[in-house]
């Protein structure tokens, strides 16, 4: 068994509704528990973006949601 990775779950407009803790393998053998898009996201990792509820996936990192101030 792997080691656990961060996954995040999109929306139609690729803005992240979730973020779950799991391995792949898991992820692949219970598809009925993980509906939809989901996209490996990487916490600690250098020019990578940690997906949070919100963020926004452009094709290749996850970009935070503007705060209008």
């Amino acid at each position: 068994m792997s080691a656990p990775q961060y996954f995040a779950q999109i929306d139609n407009n690729n803005v992240v509704i979730n973020v779950h803790v799991v391995t792949a393998e898991f992820m692949a053998e219970n598809p009925e528990r993980y509906p939809g898009t989901w996209i490996e996201t990487f916490f600690a990792l250098p020019n990578k973006t940690y997906a949070g509820i919100g963020y926004t996936w452009d094709g290749t990192d996850f970009v935070p949601p503007v705060v209008e101030q």
